[in-house]
């Protein structure tokens, strides 16, 4: 199978049929070989009712309805899990996205060998304050803290080689940052194109303004885990070192000091405190390191490490 087009979904009933018309059009007109895959993340309106005729109309078309609304990161989640397509590709259910993106973002990844292709969303129809000023804000600290120079992170329309979904996990809200994901996963090679973006034609947007702090909060999430999560020791410890050792100068200093000036008193002075409170923080560090290593150590996945290629040897 040639594409896996995955669409998550919320309160989306009047959309679909249009959105399903326009990727089967783009379709036959490729000739690509193909499956829609839509999930319903516990919508409240129709849309499964809807999922459920063009399904009956389309057998290329599938179906996953949640019982609850997990959130879209969930939905990919398990979208990625059913994906058969060589080539995947995510797209937002509002008709924002363009399916006409579909041919190139495939192309790209077939033909140029890129394992991820971001759309980027140049020209945008969204509200000025409460969307484009903090999206650019929070691209630029993904970008710094990443090393991947996309403009967009959070555009749902996106393509993938199905390698790539099949190896990373997409859990909490961390849909906004599958280019980290990917990277951390060994897949370099990531791209970006330019995509149309259109007005909202149905509905209104499902996120909200606490999308700006857990976006933020996932970025740390996400970017301590990619260079820690096998060796948090490496993190903590060197903290914890670090602070015990300021601490321990300190006091080492005003002990010399006391041993000298037999009536000089360190405990009248502020530092004397701040020694104290390093040390004790670089102790509790150090702890948190050992602690957080021994959880690592008999984690399931503790050896758990992707494997591109393997060559067996001809046994004696």
């Amino acid at each position: 199978m040639d594409i896996s087009v995955v669409v998550p979904l919320l309160n989306e009933e009047e959309s679909l049929p249009e959105l399903e018309a326009w990727i089967r059009k783009v379709m036959e007109a490729n000739s690509f070989s193909y499956e829609i895959i839509l999930v319903d993340d516990g919508s409240k309106d129709n849309s499964w009712k809807v999922i459920e005729q063009l399904a009956a109309q389309n057998p290329c078309v599938s179906g996953i309805k949640f019982r609850r609304n997990y959130g879209k990161s969930g939905a990919l989640n398990v979208a990625f899990a059913a994906a058969k397509g060589d080539v995947v590709i995510t797209m937002d259910a509002d008709l924002q996205d363009s399916p006409d993106e579909i041919p190139e973002l495939y192309t790209m990844i077939r033909d140029e060998g890129f394992d991820l292709v971001s759309g980027w969303k140049k020209k945008r129809y969204d509200p000025a304050l409460t969307k484009n000023i903090p999206s650019k804000l929070y691209n630029w600290a993904a970008r710094k803290m990443s090393g991947i120079h996309l403009h967009d992170f959070n555009c749902g329309l996106k393509s993938y080689r199905l390698d790539v979904v099949k190896s990373i996990e997409v859990y909490g809200e961390m849909h906004r940052y599958i280019p980290m994901l990917a990277k951390w996963a060994g897949f370099s090679k990531i791209g970006e194109k330019v995509v149309e973006h259109r007005a909202r034609k149905y509905g209104v947007t499902k996120f909200g303004l606490e999308r700006f702090i857990n976006g933020f909060l996932d970025l740390l999430t996400i970017s301590f885990v990619g260079r820690f999560g096998k060796k948090p020791m490496h993190f903590f410890g060197t903290l914890g070192v670090l602070f015990f050792t300021i601490g321990f100068v300190i006091l080492s200093y005003l002990s010399i000091l006391k041993l000298i000036y037999s009536k000089y008193g360190i405990a009248d002075l502020p530092v004397f405190y701040f020694g104290i409170l390093t040390i004790i923080i670089g102790t509790q560090l150090f702890v948190t390191g050992f602690l957080a290593e021994l959880v690592t150590r008999n984690a399931a996945g503790r050896n758990d490490y992707l494997i591109e290629q393997r060559i067996e040897g001809k046994s004696a």
